[in-house]
C-alpha cells in the first residue's frame, strides 16, 4: 500500500459510515439527544484527526484523539450510566451558572467503573482495551510530555501515522455502531 492510500480509504470508510448512520433517534428524549450530540463530538474528532494526520500534524492529531475517544467514552455512559440529574446538567442553556453546575461531571475514569456496572459489556470491554493501551501516550500528547518532544524532534515515522489513524478509525466504527444504537 502507498502511504497515502490509506487516508484514501478512510475517507471512502467515513462516506460510507455516513450512509449507515444517516437515521432518525429512537426517541425524542433528552437521554437520547444528548447522547447523540457527545456521539456526533466524536465522529467530528475523527474527521479532525484524520484531516491532521493527512499533514503529518502527528502531536494535534492525537490531543483530537483523545477527545474522539472521550466523546464517545460520554457518548456511551450518556446512553447507559448518566443519571437523570447529570443528564439534565448537560441539556441545561449554556450559561455562567449552567457551566458551574456541569463542572463537576465525571471523568474518564469515573465514567468507565459506571460503564462497568450498567453499560453493555462488550463497550466497556472495547474502551477499556483502547484505554489501557493508549491512554498514557495520548496523555502525553495532551501535555507537552516525552512523546511529543521526542517524536517532534526525531520526526513522524509513517508507520505510526498509519496506527493512529487506524486507531481513529476503530474509535469511529465503535461512534457508528451507538449512533444505530440510538436510532430508530
Amino acid at each position: 500500500m502507498k502511504p497515502l492510500e490509506i487516508f484514501d480509504e478512510s475517507d471512502i470508510l467515513a462516506e460510507e459510515f455516513q450512509e449507515i448512520i444517516d437515521l432518525p433517534l429512537f426517541d425524542n428524549s433528552s437521554r437520547i439527544r444528548i447522547s447523540d450530540v457527545a456521539c456526533s463530538l466524536s465522529l467530528e474528532h475523527w474527521h479532525s484527526a484524520r484531516a491532521l494526520l493527512r499533514v503529518s500534524l502527528l502531536p494535534s492529531a492525537l490531543v483530537v484523539h483523545r477527545a474522539q475517544f472521550e466523546a464517545l467514552t460520554r457518548c456511551i455512559w450518556l446512553t447507559y450510566a448518566a443519571s437523570d440529574e447529570q443528564i439534565s446538567k448537560l441539556t441545561a442553556d449554556l450559561s455562567l451558572e449552567s457551566e458551574q453546575v456541569a463542572k463537576n461531571m465525571p471523568q474518564i475514569a469515573q465514567m468507565m467503573q459506571a460503564l462497568e456496572r450498567s453499560g453493555p459489556q462488550p463497550a466497556y470491554d472495547a474502551l477499556t482495551r483502547f484505554k489501557d493501551n493508549n491512554w498514557k501516550a495520548l496523555n502525553s500528547y495532551a501535555h507537552a510530555g516525552i512523546h511529543p518532544i521526542r517524536r517532534h524532534h526525531d520526526g513522524y515515522p509513517i508507520k505510526l501515522i498509519h496506527d493512529v489513524l487506524r486507531n481513529t478509525n476503530g474509535l469511529a466504527v465503535m461512534s457508528c455502531m451507538q449512533a444505530v444504537v440510538l436510532s430508530a
